[in-house]
């Protein structure tokens, strides 16, 4: 089971939404100890926030900009919670404050595109 690391929020307020999962390839930067752009991938997704597989160590309520692989999509965020997963990786929870672009989701019925605020 994951060990949930850093976060220093508690939140009692529910999801405003469900996630998908999804694998979507994404450029994520700004962590200050470990400086430069990683290329991971999404485990799952709404139109406010993702899950995201990091090599590194993040803090609840750090800043981070994301970028789909394709561009279509990129945001300045905030780490919400990171947790360590088995070997050296994290997962991280993270709130869109700014999104420029959609999301893509394909599911049983066909194409579906989350829409951005």
């Amino acid at each position: 089971m994951a060990k949930r690391e850093e976060n220093t929020n508690s939140f009692s307020v529910p999801r405003r939404e469900a996630r998908t999962p999804m694998a979507v390839g994404v450029h994520i930067a700004g962590n200050e100890k470990m400086p430069g752009m990683e290329t991971t991938f999404t485990e799952n997704v709404s139109s406010n926030g993702a899950r995201i597989l990091s090599t590194r160590r993040w803090r609840a309520g750090d800043s981070l900009e994301i970028t789909t692989l394709s561009g279509a999509f990129h945001a300045l965020a905030r780490v919400t919670y990171c947790e360590s997963e088995s070997g050296d990786g994290f997962a991280i929870g993270i709130e869109f404050l700014k999104p420029v672009g959609a999301w893509v989701i394909t599911n049983s019925t066909g194409r579906k595109e989350v829409p951005l605020q």
